[in-house]
């Protein structure tokens, strides 16, 4: 899992912006919970796990207005 997000935080800033579109920000939410399981942070699991329900209505925006802003998605922690 380390790896995959090592490889999401590499991609250059389109890539980026092309997996925030609906549907496909299910990748981020995969990005997301990977992250939560490499840190076992049980909190951050139940919000990726809600992230990837809520993605395709108002999570893609925020991540994609993110992501042009500050060249990472829009979570809680880094």
């Amino acid at each position: 899992m380390k790896a995959f997000c090592k490889w999401m935080n590499d991609q250059p800033r389109i890539i980026k912006i092309l997996f925030c579109l609906p549907i496909i920000d299910i990748i981020w939410g995969v990005y997301r919970l990977g992250g939560a399981i490499v840190n076992k942070d049980v909190l951050h699991i139940v919000l990726a796990v809600l992230w990837i329900l809520i993605a395709g209505f108002i999570g893609w925006l925020l991540d994609l207005v993110s992501i042009l802003l500050t060249n990472h998605i829009f979570w809680f922690v880094e």
